[in-house]
């Protein structure tokens, strides 16, 4: 049994060394995973589905490519976890709601297909906010995750399933999707690294939609060099997701360098005002302290228009939500309710029974600034202050290599604090949102702990197609301290 906790305590590239050297076995890696995973998933609910079977079956395939060197990448036979808004081919995909109780894809999410052709083993899907709206992953129809430093506050969200599984050690590493913040902020509350990519990196296809204009795919994993590696994974071009962007260079692990000497960092004062716990403010200014003992220049900034963010992104995000949720009708696929008389009757009650509270909320919203007479005063008026954003970003990038700030303004909040005030929790998404709304990369990585013991983030900001600024500061940052595994890790 000891050896298998041993595994579960490494990193994702530590893990496919030694699988490549021969010191650990694909199953060997697969069954600790799996193992980790029935034994703690009581405490933490991080999964949706775990595919115990399929995973088993998998790892005879990969550990005979890797035996015949067909697969030499670092990732090849590391158990993975993928967020259930992404589609998996015979394997249920719920986005954690009612209405998808029953869903099984015909096909893979590009995203995770580029994984599985890297080697990696899919051991299931975890829970998230239904449909990825939320910033606790408490609105999942799949009952709540918890935060494995403390099963009493919540992982964040909306990938919170992903972060705790990873801080939890029940897989190695995760995929996740950021349309607010959804990989950064769990990622903080949980005390793991994720990536929210430049938008159009990692191809959409196969994810399910919530904000169109906003979602990205990316990596949760323990440490920075994990998801250097696994963005180069799963970053590609594809033809069949229209807002996908062919890169020059995919090539995110040559920025691992310990080495930030020159480099312009800049903080933006309107980060650091009210609601700003004091202890995340100190954590996260520590770290700026370190980067520039290391040779950074950093400095103070004003990047104005951050009150704006949070109005323009959720018009957006719910005026997209509202249009991408109306496939689930109830008709082709999905939850249809039992009795109803005549087709607009069954539209409305599949719809109203199977989605939630804050889904609905958000539909309703998305469907109101949408309407004739208040298209202009809100939505159109959304889009103009989400170009101002990205052009006041623009400006700060002329100056900066990278911007620094917090992830979220707080530790992880208490189980069921905060579904009780949605607006309170809408403002959690403060200092992650501008990122979607510009397109731009962000990474969340450990600064710290508060005086409960509960994890702080660090976000760092590059701009756009610029991730290499954003790992090398990471990395230089995070050899200033020690990984440190929760509780139940």
């Amino acid at each position: 049994m000891e050896i298998y906790m041993n595994i579960m305590s490494l990193t994702a590239v530590e893990l496919g060394k030694r699988i490549k050297a021969k010191e650990i076995s694909v199953e060997e890696a697969v069954t600790a995973a799996l193992d980790a995973i029935e034994k703690k998933e009581k405490l933490v609910n991080s999964f949706v589905t775990v595919d115990r079977e399929g995973a088993l079956k998998r790892t005879k395939e990969v550990q005979k490519q890797i035996d015949d060197g067909t697969l030499t990448g670092p990732l090849a036979g590391v158990p993975v976890a993928i967020k259930d808004n992404m589609c998996t081919k015979d394997l249920l995909t719920t986005c954690s709601s009612k209405i998808l109780y029953n869903f099984i894809p015909t096909y893979t999410a590009e995203a995770v297909l580029n994984l599985e052709k890297a080697g990696a083993v899919i051991l299931g899907k975890t829970n998230m906010d239904e449909f990825a709206m939320g910033s606790t992953t408490e609105t999942s129809a799949y009952g709540e995750t918890k935060n494995p430093w403390n099963t009493e506050h919540v992982p964040g969200g909306s990938s919170g399933g992903s972060c705790a599984a990873v801080a939890a050690e029940e897989c190695v590493f995760a995929l996740g999707s950021d349309t607010g913040g959804s990989i950064r902020q769990p990622s903080s509350f949980c005390g793991v690294t994720g990536i929210k990519p430049t938008y159009g990196t990692v191809s959409r296809y196969g994810l399910i939609a919530y904000g169109s204009s906003l979602d990205q795919i990316g990596p949760v994993a323990k440490d920075v060099t994990d998801c250097a590696t696994i963005l180069e994974a799963i970053a590609s071009y594809d033809t069949k997701d229209s807002t996908s962007v062919k890169r020059e260079d995919y090539d995110f692990t040559r920025a691992l360098v310990d080495d930030v000497a020159g480099m312009k960092i800049g903080i933006p004062r309107d980060y650091f005002g009210e609601g700003l716990e004091p202890e995340v403010k100190t954590a996260v200014l520590q770290a700026a302290e370190e980067l520039k003992k290391k040779g950074a220049i950093v400095e103070e900034f004003d990047l104005s228009l951050v009150e704006y963010a949070i109005p323009a992104y959720y018009v957006i995000a719910c005026a997209e939500a509202s249009s991408n949720l109306a496939r689930f009708d109830g008709v082709k696929y999905g939850y249809r309710t039992k009795e109803y008389e005549g087709l607009h009757n069954m539209y409305k009650k599949s719809r109203s029974e199977g989605f939630g509270p804050e889904v609905k909320r958000r539909i309703m919203l998305g469907s109101f600034v949408l309407s004739s007479g208040y298209y202009d005063a809100y939505y159109l008026k959304a889009l103009r202050t989400k170009a101002l954003i990205k052009q006041a970003f623009d400006k700060a990038f002329e100056k900066y290599d990278v911007i620094l700030g917090p992830a979220a303004p707080t530790t992880a909040p208490k189980l069921g604090q905060s579904l009780s005030d949605p607006i309170k929790m809408y403002l959690g998404d403060i200092y992650t949102i501008s990122v979607n709304l510009a397109g731009l990369p962000g990474i969340s990585l450990p600064c710290g702990k508060d005086k409960n013991g509960l994890p702080i983030g660090l976000q760092l900001i590059g701009n756009c197609f610029e991730e290499k600024k954003i790992i090398r500061a990471a990395y230089a940052f995070e050899q200033t301290r020690t990984y440190e595994h929760s509780p139940l890790a």
